[in-house]
């Protein structure tokens, strides 16, 4: 993995009579298998806009669908203590629910640096589901683990859970961000099994997200779907916790600049459709 530190700017430093006192400025590690955890960063620079960030696409191994769980752990353990080595994060978020049920454990044992996960947001959907029947959406590995169903058993308080995989989706949503054409027929194709109607015992109401890459197809989706419903984004959430371990912060304060990395080392040419995502910070690509 070819990655090289972010640059560096000035603490700021506030005066008190006589006295300075020079306030941190968090840096904050996203990682995820791809582009995906760009719509975490996105909520979570909103909320933090004077933290520095990293953001690490470990793309020389995407998809994880395509890995086992053990490969998965072996993968991503020492690939963030890599990336924990070089840019010292106050805060490390793994954007991405597949390595999120799987390494975390692994992850808090090794480091003492806060972690947050992601994980499919089964409790707050069902909660907030007026038909009481809910549909996720993940890769087919996500929905499939065991961790998915706990999540079910302990918190669909008797919602009808249809869980829905697929392999394709985040990749289409990786080639769409770089400009790519995807057919309408076939991202309905994935989306469609979500949609389950049982007449007067109610249809589904509420669509779990449970890839990170796949509210970079949320406006197609809504575009698509056969009927309105509310779709669960878990990004907002993963701000709140990162402000709830970091603080609030200084909404007023420049942005430091951060830095994009990929594991392959490969050059990409998305820069100007990645950089939004970072909100007013310049953007360093590794």
């Amino acid at each position: 993995m070819r990655s090289v530190r972010g640059t560096t700017s000035n603490p700021k430093v506030t005066h008190f009579g006589n006295s300075e006192s020079v306030s941190h400025i968090p840096t904050i590690l996203v990682f995820d298998s791809g582009l995906g955890g760009l719509t975490v960063l996105r909520e979570i620079v909103r909320a933090r806009p004077d933290a520095r960030y990293v953001y690490a696409a470990d793309d020389a191994f995407f998809p994880y669908g395509q890995h086992s769980e053990d490969a998965i752990v072996a993968r991503v353990v020492p690939v963030i203590g890599e990336l924990i080595a070089a840019h010292a994060p106050d805060l490390v978020v793994i954007a991405c629910n597949t390595a999120s049920t799987l390494v975390m454990g692994h992850l808090r044992r090794a480091w003492p640096v806060p972690f947050v996960g992601t994980v499919p947001a089964i409790k707050p959907a069902c909660a907030r589901s007026v038909s009481k029947r809910v549909s996720v959406l993940g890769t087919s590995g996500t929905v499939k683990r065991e961790y998915t169903r706990t999540l079910i058993a302990d918190f669909a308080g008797g919602c009808d859970v249809t869980l829905v995989g697929s392999a394709d989706l985040a990749s289409m949503a990786e080639a769409e961000l770089g400009g790519g054409s995807i057919d309408d027929a076939d991202l309905l194709a994935e989306i469609a099994p979500c949609f389950v109607d049982r007449g007067a015992a109610g249809r589904t109401d509420t669509v779990v997200l449970a890839c990170t890459h796949y509210p970079l197809l949320l406006a197609r989706f809504m575009a698509l779907a056969p009927w309105p419903v509310t779709w669960i984004d878990p990004a907002p959430a993963i701000a709140r916790r990162v402000v709830e371990l970091l603080g609030p912060g200084d909404a007023t304060a420049t942005a430091p600049a951060a830095q994009m990395l990929f594991t392959s080392g490969r050059p990409h040419a998305m820069a100007a459709a990645l950089a939004p995502f970072f909100g007013a910070a310049a953007v360093h690509h590794a």
